[in-house]
C-alpha cells in the first residue's frame, strides 16, 4: 500500500504564553477517537523507525507503548519480533490489560506487556513510555548511577529520576513488571541497572524525546567522569535549568522535528 498522509493538522500559531518563552506552537486536537488513534500510531511508528535510525535496537529487546484515546486499558506497541527499522502503522499492535492482542496480526513481546501495562495502569499520566537496551544507558546502570545535573539537558531529570537495581532476569513476570512501574512512580526515567532505560511522558512525543535526551545526557556523563571530575550544577542552577529544559511542552515539540525527519526520509513507516 502506498504511504498515508499525517492526519495533524498544519502547526497552529505559536502561542505567546508558552512556560519556557519559547514561539511553541500546541498540540493537535482531534474531534474523533479514529483521527486520534492514527495520530498516535502515525507517532509510535515514527518513534520506533527513530529508534532503529539511531541505533537503539539490540535484538528482540526494547519497545515504545500509547495509550489508546478511546479505551484507557489498551495501549498499542511494536509487534515481536519485527525490527524498529521496518515497523508500519500496518504492524503495530493493541493489547489489553489481559496480554490480549486486540488489534494486529503479530504477538506482543511478554516484557513490552508486563512493563507498559503495569505502568500504563499506576500511572494515569504516563500515555507513553519508551524502554530501550542502549550502551549509554545500561554503562551507566553498571556503574550504579543515575544522571548528575552537569548540563541543561542532564537537569531535565533532577529529581525526576530513579535507579532500579532488583534485576531478578529478564522481565517477564506480572510481579516484576508492577515492581518496575511501582518503583517509578511519577518520575520522568528509570534506569534499570543490568537492563536498560525507561522513560515516560504525558504525550509519545514527550516520552520519547526524554529517551533520547537521557541517553545523550549518559554519554556526555560517561565521557566527563572518564576524563575528569565534572562540576555539577548547584541545586539552585540545576531547578533552574530544568525548569526550562525539562518543560513538558518543550519535550513534545522537539520531537516535531524528529517526525519531520524521520517521515520525510523513510516515508513507507506510514503505510496502514
Amino acid at each position: 500500500m502506498t504511504p498515508t498522509t499525517a492526519v495533524a493538522a498544519p502547526r497552529p500559531e505559536f502561542l505567546a504564553d508558552t512556560h519556557t518563552g519559547l514561539p511553541i506552537p500546541g498540540e493537535p486536537e482531534f474531534t474523533t477517537y479514529e483521527d486520534a488513534r492514527r495520530h498516535r500510531k502515525q507517532r509510535l511508528a515514527a518513534a520506533l523507525r527513530l529508534f532503529g535510525k539511531y541505533g537503539f535496537g539490540e535484538g528482540i529487546s526494547g519497545h515504545i507503548s500509547v495509550r489508546d484515546p478511546e479505551f484507557a486499558d489498551r495501549f498499542w506497541v511494536n509487534p515481536f519480533g519485527v525490527s524498529f527499522k521496518h515497523v508500519r502503522v500496518a504492524d503495530l499492535i493493541c493489547v489489553d490489560s489481559a496480554g490480549h492482542v486486540v488489534h494486529g496480526t503479530h504477538r506482543v513481546n511478554p516484557s513490552a506487556f508486563v512493563i507498559h501495562s503495569a505502568i500504563h495502569e499506576l500511572n494515569p499520566h504516563a500515555e507513553a513510555a519508551a524502554h530501550g537496551h542502549t550502551a549509554h544507558s545500561r554503562a551507566l546502570g553498571a556503574l550504579g548511577r543515575l544522571l548528575e545535573p552537569i548540563d541543561q539537558e542532564s537537569a531535565a531529570f533532577y529529581g525526576k529520576q530513579v535507579l532500579y537495581g532488583d534485576y531478578e532476569g529478564p522481565s517477564t513476570t506480572v510481579e516484576q513488571g508492577r515492581d518496575i512501574a511501582e518503583k517509578l512512580g511519577d518520575n520522568r526515567a528509570i534506569l534499570l541497572r543490568h537492563h536498560g532505560l525507561i522513560t515516560v511522558g504525558g504525550t509519545l512525543d514527550e516520552a520519547v524525546h526524554w529517551f533520547f535526551t537521557y541517553d545523550s545526557c549518559a554519554e556526555v556523563q560517561l565521557l566527563a567522569q572518564a576524563a575528569g571530575t565534572p562540576q555539577t550544577f548547584t541545586h539552585e542552577q540545576a531547578l533552574a535549568a530544568g525548569d526550562g529544559f525539562g518543560d513538558e511542552q518543550l519535550g513534545w515539540f522537539s520531537f516535531q522535528l524528529l517526525w519531520d525527519e524521520i517521515v520525510r526520509e523513510q516515508p513507507d513507516l506510514l503505510e496502514e
